[in-house]
């Protein structure tokens, strides 16, 4: 597919540690994707960093950011219980 017909839907706003693994396994599984920080009035009321990815690609785009949040998430609770 043509880059100029690609469409991007949002897949999520995450921390930018976990966006940044997320844009990591989006592009091995050879995924457009793009993001968006808040700009410097919107941090005060937005978290993180926004990602996108190409709509054709949605389905798989989510199962691969739940892996990476639901693998950090363990990751912090493992990191409490020490």
């Amino acid at each position: 597919m043509e880059r100029d017909q690609i469409r991007t839907v949002h897949l999520g706003q995450f921390t930018r540690e976990s966006a940044n693994e997320i844009a990591g396994s989006l592009e091995k599984a050879e995924i457009t994707w793009w993001y968006k920080e808040p700009g410097f009035f919107s941090r005060i009321w937005e978290y993180g960093v926004r990602v996108f990815v190409d709509e054709a690609r949605l389905d798989e785009a989510q199962a691969i950011a739940g892996e990476v949040v639901r693998r950090r998430a363990e990751e912090i609770e493992k990191s409490k219980d020490r």
